[in-house]
This record gives C-alpha cells, structure tokens and sequence, in this order.
C-alpha cells in the first residue's frame, strides 16, 4: 500500500533509469543496515515449508527471484533477501567494463504496465563485481548472468573467450550461472541464438566435460519461433545444460496500447513487463514438452501477478523471476504471489510447489 499510495507516484515523476538509480541508493543502504532490513522483512517477507525447493542441490526457500538487470553489479542481494526474494540473479556481467548505451535509455509504458530498455549491458566488470559479491552475505541462491562485453569489435573467437573468462571469475561465486545468448541492446546487434556459435560457445565452456561445474542455464529470446527453439534446445541439451531461463526482452512492439507516436520516439530497446506474458509462457511450455519436464526452467518476463505466476508454473517453470512487476507492483508482489501460492496448494490438498503442475491439470 505504501509503495502504490506514495513511493510509486514519487519514482513515477523521474524518468526510468532515474528512478531505478534512487531506488538502488536507497536499496544500496538498507543492505549495510539491519533495522532497515529487519523492517523490510516484517513489511514484505513472507515464506511457506510448502515454497521451498530443492533443485541443483540449492534450496530454495520459494519460487520467486530477482531477475537479473535489476542489481547488475551485485550491490544490493541482502535487502532483496530480507525482503523475502527466494533466490537472486546479478547481472548481465561482462569480461570488461562497460558504461552501456547512450541516454536516454530505458522508457516505461504505464498503459501497458511494461518497460523497454537499451541499456546495453552497463556494469562494472566480471572481476569487480566477484570480488564485490565475496564481501556479501546472503543466505539465499546467488545466480549470476554472464553475457558479451558490449564492444563490436570482440567477435568470434574473442567473443568466446570473453565469455569464458566471465564464466570462470563468475564460478568463484556464483551457486548458479545464467548464460544470456539473447541480449538485443549492443551495438552489433548480433547473438549466440545461432547454432553454431552456441555449439562453439558451449564447447568453450566445458559444461559437458566437467561434473563439478557450477550448475549453467541458458537465457533464450522471447521472440524465438518454436523450430529455432527446438534447434538451440538440441545443441543445449548435447552440452548437457543444466536448465533454462525464458525468457529475455522482446523487439516486438505488436499490441501495444502506447500509441504509435510514443513507440517510434522510444525507437529500439528490449520490451518486458506484462505484453511479453504470453510469449513466455508459451516458450516455457515448448521448453518443458521438449525436454519431458527433466530440466529446470526459470519462467521470467511479465511476472506481475499470481494469475502470470501459476500460467507459467502449470507451462513447466519451476521458478520464477519478477523485474518490471516489481516497478509497477512494488515489493509486496513477492508476498501476494507466495500467498497465493500456498491457498493454492492447500485448495490442492498438496504439500509441495513440485507437486503443483501435475495437481492443477488433474483438477483443470
């Protein structure tokens, strides 16, 4: 109620990239404090026996993570912990520092409760940001997402080793590594959603070869036609991938309510928030038909409400990661969907969010 009635009106007067450096200022000293976490906690924080899970050896105290964009640098895990967040994801991380895009950048369309960024991968570096995090203590799953130094001329081979280099700082730390082929806002444009480069690419990381790898995901594109799909699925599943994230921004603007005049000014940028839903729900569907429901899937993109949440756990996501609901919804999104998550499973009868999936389509 507070964030709707006061602080949302106040961060809504600034543009978007404003308003998300105020809220992480403040994020950033409610994490050296612990009465302001403490206090977050008995605002927000709301956890269930039933939430939790064990996937990769992790426990997962509930569903619901912090999807990586939102604390690029690694600055602010323990009041996204306190708050009651069940895992977090830093990043997107890159081998080499990067200051991102020119401003403006990030856009917000009220009407249809969703953002679109070209941020272009901002953020302090692999090594900084590793070292930063070693200083940090959270109870919670601590995923980080590596992707490409935003620099057209790191191509190739270069690209490769700039993501191994990452891949190999980020296992120092990390409990789990989101691997992000899919970012559209560098300069090139260009992505590992090819074939063979993600053979390459996967090859270079040595996931198949090493059984003490830190568990590694795969972030595919919501705009992915389901033949694509299947293609990158088959070079994952030969590198023996351990799971899933779907999925990224869109760079479609189809049935949009901002007018066409507000689009075209914006230009081009990653969609996300409440339009992007449907995609992908549908791509986590795809993805759990796929693989036979054995692979781990992280359902993001459009996660503004119980209602999104349990499409996308009854689709096959096992988790689920909330960034742009967050900015429209504020903190006491988290608590509303793991309420709602536990009176579900008790209407169930069933003990568990693993057993959630199969309850509801014998009910439906």
């Amino acid at each position: 109620m507070i964030y709707n009635s006061l602080v949302k009106p106040l961060l809504f007067q600034l543009d978007a990239e404003q308003a998300h450096n105020a809220t992480h200022k403040f994020a950033r000293t409610a994490s050296r404090s612990s009465f302001l976490q403490a206090l977050a906690g008995a605002m927000y924080n709301y956890q269930s026996p039933k939430l939790s899970q064990q996937i990769w050896g992790l426990d997962f105290r509930n569903p619901i993570g912090l999807a990586a964009g939102f604390d690029k640098n690694g600055e602010i895990p323990e009041i996204m912990e306190a708050i009651g967040f069940g895992f977090v994801e830093i990043g997107s991380i890159t081998g080499n520092p990067s200051t991102g895009n020119p401003k403006p950048r990030a856009f917000r369309l009220p009407q249809d409760r969703a953002l679109i960024n070209r941020m272009g991968l901002n953020n302090d570096g692999a090594k900084t940001i590793i070292k930063r995090l070693k200083n940090k203590k959270v109870s919670i799953p601590l995923g980080i997402n590596i992707a490409k130094t935003h620099n057209p001329d790191i191509m190739g081979d270069a690209a490769i080793r700039d993501y191994v280099h990452s891949f190999n700082v980020a296992k120092r730390i990390a409990d789990y590594i989101t691997v992000n082929i899919s970012c559209p806002n560098t300069t090139e444009g260009k992505t590992f959603e090819d074939t063979n480069a993600l053979d390459e690419l996967l090859s270079a990381l040595k996931i198949r070869d090493d059984a003490r790898v830190v568990p590694t995901l795969i972030k595919f594109s919501s705009d992915l036609t389901k033949e694509h799909l299947m293609e990158l699925l088959e070079v994952c599943e030969n590198h023996r991938v351990h799971g899933y994230v779907a999925c990224n921004t869109s760079s479609g603007r189809d049935g949009l309510q901002t007018n066409k005049q507000t689009l075209e000014k914006i230009g081009r940028g990653g969609l996300s928030g409440r339009p992007i839903a449907n995609k992908s729900v549908q791509i986590i569907g795809w993805i759990s038909e796929a693989t036979k429901g054995q692979k781990p899937i992280i359902g993001v993109g459009g996660v503004d409400s119980f209602e999104t949440a349990h499409r996308m756990m009854l689709a096959g996501a096992d988790l689920l990661q909330v960034y742009t609901g967050l900015l429209y919804e504020g903190p006491g999104l988290l608590k509303s969907i793991n309420k709602q998550l536990v009176e579900e499973l008790d209407r169930l009868d069933i003990q568990s969010i693993h057993q959630l999936v199969k309850a509801s389509a014998n009910v439906e």
